[in-house]
Parts: C-alpha cells; structure tokens; sequence
C-alpha cells in the first residue's frame, strides 16, 4: 500500500514539474512576443532626399530630373519591406498577427506608393495624352496595387518586383538614348497634387469622425443640373467605430510618413517649376504642416475624448495639422495654374 502510495507521489510531483515547465515556457514566450510586438510596431524614421538617393540611385550615374521621386518611391517600398518585423499586413502568426496599429500604418504609406506609381505612369513619363507608357512602369505600378493582405502568393513578392522594375527605371533615367523621361512641368505637378489633395481631404474627414458629425449633403452643391445614382438623405451622422479609431489614425500616421518623403523629392525634382511660379514657400509651408503629424504620441493608447472635453482627441489634433496641408495644397495648384 505504501508503495503504491509512494508511486503515484512520484507520478504527482513529475506532471506537477512539465506542467510547471510548461506554463514558464507559455509565458516566456508571450512575453517574447509582447515585446518583440512593441519593437515592431515603432513607425520607421524619416530621411532626408539626399540619404534616399545614396541608397537607391545607381552610384556610376548622374542624378537627374526624376531621380529623387522615383528613388523615394524606392525607398518607401523597400522601407515597408525590410523594417524591423519585415511586412505585417499579411502575417498569419504571432506577434505580427496580433499587431494591428503598424499593418494599418503600412497600408498608409502603400497608399501613398501606389499614388505616385500611378502619377509616374500616367503623367510624369509621359510628354503628351498619346506618348506611350514606360514599360518599367507598367510593370511597377500595377505590382504596387497587389492585394496587401495576401499571403500566398506573398504581396511582398510582388512588391519586390515592382521595386526591381523601378529600379530599372531610375537606372534608364540617367541613360542617354534610353527613352526614359520624368517630365518636371507644373500640369503634371498639378495633376499628381491634385490626387494628394483629395487623398488628404479623405483622411481629414474620417479623422474628424472619431467624435461624430453631423453633416448636410453636398455632394451635387454647385450644379443645379447635377444629379446622382440613387437619393441620399440630406443630413446624417458619420461616426468612427470606437474600435476602428486608432486604425484610422495609424493609417493617417503612415500615409503622411510616405507623402513628406515624397513631397521633399518633389521640391528636389520639380524646384525649377516652382521658382518659376514662385511657389517652392508654399510647398515647404506644406511640409512643415506634415511634419506635424510625426511627432511622438506619448500616450500608450489613441485618446478619444470630445472636441473640448477633459482628455485628449488625438484624431482631432491629426486632422488640424492634415486639414490645414490639404487647404495649403489647394492654394500651391492654384499657384501652378497661373501663368
């Protein structure tokens, strides 16, 4: 009896020893992953136009109009790739399944990407509406626009293909007889600013909404004429879901992180055209609005409190900097449009 005793003893102690093992091994790695998540989800930093161009631009060619956008196309792409954690969008196991905020920032600044992809190939290497397309572009652009939630084949196989075509296409840039133009004049910057403007309009609005609004319908003010598919109410309330707020504002974090890149080069790129037209103050007016945007959040969550209640609106704070850039970008076209 005592034996038997003894035995199941032994038996106890030794279950209780794995299971023990087992839970520390649980919670070492949980935290490992915690950790590692918190790592991952720091947005990257912001580099100047000449750091991009030693990094992308082919060091045996000259620098030329268009080096600078379309290296930092470049390097936005490569930055969502090879950050810390690489690509989360798409990840189908922890940490980066958990992680929500820095997929939402990524999403941002493909936007972004994909914006300018679709400017340099529709517009900006291209002379005249019937000059046809670069074929590096044509390449480039619809790889950007992938599924970026896909996981097999993998997005960012076909992110990588669309950097190699564009690589290719800054390479041909500063090759004399390769037919390779990016074409600085001011309608194809008002063009490209244009999609900018109502991309940031965009993000203003849904920032706006993380306290609820309530909103006339002006969708056909303007035009007596005007009509529209089916009858929309004239007022209603557009809120942000409580659980969607600090998607959107991660969102806004990463698509502003990807245009101040992109609105530098353009400075770099375009800066005869807006000295002509004197507007390079109004463009640097605009960045300065943008950077804004990037400083640190020293909260560890995305307040939402009303518009001048006790706690901070961290959306509504994002939307001021954004709204006053987008209302600065309408006044840099106009600029653009004047002889």
């Amino acid at each position: 009896m005592f034996e038997v005793f003894k035995t199941r003893l032994t038996r106890l102690g030794a279950q209780s020893t794995w299971l023990a093992a087992s839970i520390g091994a649980v919670l070492l790695y949980l935290s490992g992953a915690v950790l590692l998540g918190i790592h991952w989800s720091q947005p990257a930093e912001q580099s100047s136009v000449d750091d991009i161009l030693a990094s992308t631009a082919p060091s045996d060619k000259k620098q030329t109009i268009g080096s600078a956008t379309v290296g930092t196309l470049i390097f936005i792409t490569d930055k969502l790739l090879e950050k810390p954690g690489g690509y989360l969008t798409n990840d189908v196991t922890p940490p980066g399944f958990w992680l929500d905020n820095m997929p939402n920032w990524e999403f941002g600044a493909l936007v972004q990407a994909r914006d300018l992809a679709r400017a340099l190939r529709k517009d900006l290497s291209r002379s005249q509406s019937q000059s046809t397309e670069d074929a590096d572009l044509v390449i480039a652009e619809p790889a950007l626009n992938y599924d970026s939630q896909k996981w097999f084949p993998s997005a960012e196989a076909s992110y990588k293909k669309a950097v190699k075509s564009l690589q290719s296409y800054q390479i041909r840039l500063a090759t004399p007889g390769e037919n390779a133009q990016v074409y600085a004049r001011a309608d194809n910057l008002r063009n490209y600013l244009a999609d900018v403007e109502t991309r940031l309009g965009s993000l203003s609005q849904r920032l706006s909404a993380s306290v609820g609004q309530a909103r006339f319908n002006t969708d056909l003010a303007g035009n007596s004429a005007a009509n529209q598919s089916t009858p929309a109410v004239l007022e209603r309330v557009i809120k942000t879901p409580w659980m969607k707020i600090d998607d959107v504002f991660f969102e806004a974090r990463g698509s502003i992180w990807a245009l101040l890149h992109i609105l530098r080069a353009v400075e770099r790129d375009f800066g005869a055209v807006l000295d002509n037209k004197n507007a390079r103050v109004s463009l640097k007016q605009v960045i300065r609005e943008l950077e804004a945007t990037q400083q640190t959040v020293w909260s560890p969550i995305i307040l939402n409190g009303s518009g001048f209640g006790i706690f901070a609106n961290h959306s509504l704070v994002m939307a001021s900097y954004i709204a006053r850039a987008h209302s600065a970008i309408s006044d840099l076209r106009t600029l653009l449009a004047q002889g």
